[in-house]
């Protein structure tokens, strides 16, 4: 079979597991920073188009009338960031077991590690279309709106909802891309995925006037659209005229396994992060429908600073991940390296950016005054952001990459704990100001604890005998 592609080529089925692929892993420090580049700015810039779409979505209901339609896109949001995030594990581990098959030049378990994800998405998918209803009564109950905007919120997630299983199956799909170095392709598919969402967005909301309903909609129809797209691209790619899946291999239990236990530690993992974020949306929504609209939009701006950063810590899963594959203990070190000195230089870029550009950005979302100042009182705690968290956002891309996900289960939930004690003393002692700066520290807990397990990664790299 021959494999094509505009970015990195897959290994000829006939490559020795034991061989690398010669471009799959730089050799020296400036290619390692080339590299790094090569597939960071991708997926920076696939990363950017999906909180350029939330920001889209903030914006259109933040010129209507009256400050709920942006609360009511904010708690809709987090339903979908739970359902969806929660499945996380579909792209992360995706990219870790593939990028490892990668380095290691196994060319059946590349097709192997796509076919595995892609039927856990299609089956997640219609179970969460089949729960919509609990799934939808739970999330507003826990997030404790008002009850106008509870109401516009539950309008939104009966549509968007619908398209739960092509979203899932972007997700294996983007994770197996990633972890095969074809970060052009990743971008392509992201971007036309939000293009066609801002578009749709814009069209329904301001020149239909379907209000949050359209909104809803042109996400759902834009997840569907890539997801065909994502399809067709793979069947291309894996040389057209049928998958020719390696039925014999799907059927082995040890690969099913850890793909199992490896999910089932980042899903725990990323549920403990929605809970955060789900919590202080709802402590948000708690402090009145102004304090929600403003840290509704200072959490867009969050999402850039994530989306962002997000790009080097994919970047470090896909070579780090290489490297464990291709047994080079010296290439894991580089890829640590040189991925996380570019995103620490980013993200002191971002402060700079934040720090002397904030009100303008902040006056972009929304024409109303009162929704402008309550965002504006808090963006200092923006301004650090970055710093912050780029050490969680990195530390996570290495572990996934390496498949320690236990580690990064652990971190999360000790992280979270820390979180909510620090939320039922800041926020009542110090209001807003307070609940920002304990999801300050929650960004600074998941740094520091997975610092603490980073030397017991290090050393079961080691103890495979890696070269």
């Amino acid at each position: 079979m021959t494999y094509r592609s505009h970015d990195t080529p897959l290994p000829h089925p006939m490559t020795s597991p034991s061989k690398t692929p010669q471009a799959a892993l730089p050799s020296e420090s400036r290619e390692w920073n080339a590299r790094t580049w090569r597939l960071a700015g991708p997926i920076i810039i696939a990363n950017l188009s999906t909180p350029l779409l939330g920001a889209v979505d903030t914006a259109v209901m933040g010129h209507l009338p009256d400050p709920v339609f942006i609360g009511a896109v904010a708690l809709g949001a987090i339903i979908f960031n739970f359902i969806y995030w929660g499945f996380g594990f579909l792209r992360m581990a995706t990219t870790g077991f593939t990028a490892q098959a990668f380095g290691a030049g196994d060319a059946a378990e590349l097709r192997a590690a796509l076919a595995r994800p892609m039927i856990l998405a299609g089956a997640f998918g219609l179970a969460v279309i089949a729960l919509q209803v609990p799934i939808t009564a739970v999330a507003l109950w826990a997030l404790d709106g008002s009850s106008e905007v509870e109401g516009l919120a539950a309008d939104y997630t009966a549509i968007r909802i619908w398209s739960a299983p092509a979203a899932l199956v972007n997700y294996a799909i983007l994770g197996w891309l990633l972890g095969t170095q074809r970060a052009h392709s990743a971008l392509l598919l992201q971007v036309i995925m939000n293009g066609l969402n801002i578009a749709l967005d814009l069209y329904f909301v301001l020149g239909l006037e379907w209000g949050i309903e359209g909104v809803a909609l042109a996400t759902a129809l834009s997840e569907i659209a890539a997801a065909l797209l994502g399809l067709g691209l793979v069947w291309r790619i894996l040389g057209g005229g049928g998958v020719l899946w390696d039925w014999p291999r799907l059927r082995r239990a040890a690969p099913w396994s850890a793909l199992v236990r490896v999910n089932f530690d980042i899903f725990l993992r990323t549920l403990c992060l929605l809970i955060a974020f789900g919590y202080f949306t709802s402590l948000s929504a708690r402090l009145g429908d102004l304090a929600l609209a403003g840290n509704a939009i200072l959490l867009q701006l969050f999402y850039f600073v994530a989306y962002g950063l997000d790009g080097f810590a994919h970047a470090a899963e896909i070579l780090a991940g290489a490297a464990v594959g291709a047994d080079h203990r010296d290439s894991f070190r580089q890829a640590v390296r040189a991925t996380t000195r570019w995103a620490l230089i980013t993200a002191l870029g971002m402060t700079v950016i934040l720090l002397f550009a904030g009100d303008p950005i902040v006056e972009l979302f929304t024409d109303i005054e009162a929704a402008r100042a309550a965002a504006a009182a808090y963006l200092p705690w923006m301004v650090a952001m970055p710093l912050v968290s780029v050490w969680s956002f990195q530390l996570d891309g290495i572990f996934i990459g390496a498949t320690r996900t236990a580690a990064m289960r652990n971190a999360m939930l000790l992280s979270l704990i820390f979180f909510v004690a620090s939320c039922q003393i800041l926020p009542p002692a110090y209001g807003n100001h307070g609940l920002w700066l304990a999801l300050l520290l929650f960004m600074a807990a998941r740094a520091v604890t997975l610092v603490w397990y980073y030397p017991q990664l290090v050393r079961d790299i080691e103890a495979a005998k890696l070269r």
